[in-house]
């Protein structure tokens, strides 16, 4: 790229000067012990830039020295006094002693470079940290769904984007024993308890996020970082995914309240539509009533002369009764109108109940066709004939039961003992000393012999059978016959 082109991109999608080192402030917490540990301490600034960063730590009493490969970043450095050379960050790395720098950062340096340098720069950045030090590393965070799909792909210099748990997991592999994810420069409204839409869940998580690591120091040398290492940085695609959907859940349910409230409003107005009804039927009685008086008054008009005046004025009044009353009545076909529409809306939501009422048919008809609906029928026939049997112990049914159920088969026992002379003689015995279970089952006995009895038939008072009918007839010799073998 020309010497100019990067210092021109940053200018117009980056931000100001102003606007980037108000977002660097957000490393205070982590800074500020530091320079209390390290005063004056060396700070090396990998891909530098315009040196916002730069500019910001020697307020903050650091020694700070950026490299970048850009002509047009160092112009803008130098311009400002920054002390900044042109080399690349490895260089610049493996030229420093071992524990030499206080603090090295990268901001938006590690997606411009291949994986494995990525993971050199770490590595040779603690080798040159002083214990304690720290290394800050600042990239795109493409959690941010617009940023990790289209915005990263802005800068044609970028590789790919890189996740965080996968910078983080280097930066532990390669020895630093703390290290933490910054999620930054997300909207401050994300923070209040402003309703959220879902393009704040697709674009509003942090757009950039930065690993810190820090190397091993003594216990007394790393305590003052301990609140900035265990603070909460930023806004994750989960926080607002999940705050988005609660929100949604309270937003049905407001839904469903507002529903029921209109229901219950049509429903009133049902009562008021059958109250309107009613009233206009009132109204048309009155004009009838009244057109009929006038009726009525048209000739006593004609036949009362001197009276004639007055009579005209109490017809005129009549009308103007009359003209009132269809006033009346047209008012109440208005609101009989506004009514109707709202039971057609009201018709309409019935329609939708009655189509998930045929659902929820058709789900239980499948239930009916499946085959645990069959397996458990037995199971349903026991349960059924217990509930049975339970009533009828509850109504007084049961020993009516029990005894209209045990005639059949008594009946037929009885029979066979009779057909066996002995087996009879033998229990006539036993009955004799029980008198009154010998004429109960005789009572029995005697009920399941007797025959059916006959038809009565009426007396015929004279008339023969030639007065019948064929169809009678027929029947009448038939039944005669019957009668005749009977008493054979």
């Amino acid at each position: 790229m020309s010497d100019n082109f990067y210092r021109a991109f940053e200018d117009r999608y980056r931000g100001s000067r102003e606007l980037i080192t108000a977002r660097l402030t957000s490393y205070a917490p982590f800074y500020a012990p530091l320079a209390a540990l390290y005063p004056g301490g060396a700070v090396l600034d990998l891909g530098c830039g315009r040196g916002e960063w730069l500019e910001l730590l020697g307020g903050q009493g650091f020694a700070p020295f950026g490299v970048d490969l850009d002509a047009g970043m160092l112009a803008a450095c130098r311009e400002r006094g920054l002390h900044a050379e042109l080399t690349d960050a490895l260089s610049a790395l493996r030229a420093r002693a071992d524990a030499s720098v206080a603090m090295v950062s990268a901001f938006h340096l590690v997606e411009h470079i291949p994986f494995d340098q990525v993971q050199l720069l770490i590595a040779e950045a603690l080798r040159v940290l002083l214990p304690g030090g720290l290394l800050i590393m600042e990239t795109p965070n493409p959690e941010n769904l617009v940023v990790g799909a289209s915005s990263f792909y802005m800068d044609p210099s970028h590789l790919k984007p890189i996740p965080s748990p996968l910078l983080e997991f280097v930066t532990g592999f390669a020895g630093f024993p703390r290290h933490k994810v910054l999620r930054l420069q997300e909207a401050a409204q994300l923070h209040t308890d402003a309703p959220i839409g879902l393009i704040n869940v697709l674009d509003g998580v942090s757009p950039d996020y930065a690993v810190v690591g820090q190397k091993d120091a003594p216990p007394e040398a790393l305590a003052a970082f301990e609140a900035p290492f265990a603070a909460k940085f930023g806004i994750g695609l989960s926080d607002l995914a999940q705050r988005f959907e609660e929100q949604d859940n309270r937003r049905r349910t407001e839904l469903h309240a507002a529903i029921d409230r209109v229901e219950h409003a049509l429903q009133a107005g049902l009562v008021s539509l059958d109250a309107a009804h009613q009233g206009v039927a009132r109204v048309a009685d009155g004009v009838d009533h009244l057109r009929q008086r006038q009726d009525m008054a048209e000739p006593i008009l004609q036949r009362v002369g001197p009276n004639a005046d007055r009579l005209a004025e109490l017809q005129g009044q009549m009308v103007q009764q009359v003209q009132l009353a269809l006033q009346v009545q047209t008012q109440f076909q208005a609101h009989i109108g506004q009514v109707q529409g709202q039971l057609d809306a009201l018709g309409h939501r019935i329609g939708v109940a009655e189509a998930r009422a045929q659902q929820a048919d058709a789900h239980v008809a499948a239930m009916l066709a499946s085959t645990s609906w069959r397996v458990t029928a037995p199971l349903r026939m026991v349960a059924g004939s217990a509930y049975r049997l339970g009533s009828a112990a509850r109504d007084g049914r049961l020993a009516s039961g029990a005894k209209r159920r045990l005639a059949g088969p008594l009946l037929t026992f009885m029979r066979a003992m009779l057909r066996r002379p002995r087996v009879k003689r033998m229990a006539l015995t036993v009955l004799r000393r029980f008198p009154g279970l010998h004429a109960r089952l005789y009572g029995v006995l005697r009920r399941g012999n007797a025959p059916p009895a006959p038809p009565a038939v009426a007396p015929t008072h004279g008339s023969s059978a030639a007065d019948l009918s064929p169809r009678e007839q027929r029947m009448y010799h038939e039944l005669k016959q019957a009668m005749e073998a009977r008493n054979k």
